[in-house]
């Protein structure tokens, strides 16, 4: 397993790296051009009329770098959710498969262990590194140790706890960028406010344009902030229960599909 783990962090950096790219590009030749526009279009209309109103704008409204750095880590977020969710559903697949071909009636002996590893060790890489793999291999060396089904039963919640808890801490870097995120978009309210303060001497003079501008920063980043956060941790906790789910259905496949098969000699 652990030779996983910097293919996973290369992809983890990998996955921002490309984040920053496509957000930035979308931003420089979209985003900040219209927002410019728009703003350009709303500020000759309000000198043309006094009454007029201006509409909110996605564009103005996302413009500022505290939003396109919230999109960032979005993106971010869900490559790497991405790939966690795309782990579990192989893990889950494997669980339709018949990896201890054992008939119903048909008793596992402690002599017949090895048999039944070597088809687990036969199989692919890939493959064998997965949960249920692993479990049944270190349930059948148990087995064949100990001929004792209880501690048979006991390697396997141990291992699928182990593995649960693996996942739950794996899930640190997600949760992470979710608390991230907001404290981005407050980090721009606090620049849009001191921005706001800077220019109260042209607010007394008359001049608002600077102050409601900087106000609409403040308040802008932190709305997007909130909404993209609301969002992630949705699918974060869509994320860990498809991993407990994962979890509990390979204890469930390891007690109907191998240790109830099992018996020691001289046992019922």
């Amino acid at each position: 397993m652990t030779r996983k783990f910097p293919n996973e962090f290369l992809y983890q950096v990998f996955a921002l790296i490309i984040a920053v790219i496509i957000v930035h590009a979308v931003y420089v030749t979209v985003i900040r051009p219209q927002a410019s526009a728009v703003m350009a279009e709303q500020t000759i209309r309000i000198q043309e009329d006094a009454n007029y109103t201006p509409q909110r704008s996605l564009y103005v409204l996302i413009r500022d770098f505290e939003q396109e750095s919230c999109f960032v880590l979005m993106l971010w977020a869900f490559a790497i959710m991405g790939f966690k969710a795309s782990k579990a559903t192989g893990e889950r697949k494997l669980l339709q498969q018949e990896l201890v071909p054992v008939r119903e009636g048909v008793r596992i002996l402690p002599e017949d262990t090895r048999e039944y590893a070597r088809t687990i060790q036969s199989l692919p890489d890939t493959i064998r590194d997965m949960l249920l793999p692993r479990v049944i291999l270190s349930s059948l060396e148990r087995f064949g140790s100990t001929r004792n089904i209880q501690d048979v039963s006991s390697v396997a919640n141990t291992l699928c706890e182990s593995e649960g808890e693996r996942l739950e801490s794996e899930l640190s870097m997600i949760r992470y960028i979710a608390w991230a995120i907001p404290s981005v978009g407050f980090i721009g309210t606090v620049r849009g406010i001191g921005e706001a303060l800077s220019q109260a001497h042209r607010a007394v003079d008359g001049d608002i344009a600077g102050v409601t501008q900087s106000l609409g920063t403040a308040f802008n980043s932190t709305f997007i902030a909130l909404l993209i956060s609301i969002v992630v941790m949705f699918l974060v906790h869509q994320l860990q229960l498809l991993q407990e789910r994962q979890v509990f259905d390979t204890q469930t496949y390891i007690d109907h599909n191998l240790i109830r098969h099992m018996q020691a000699r001289g046992g019922v």
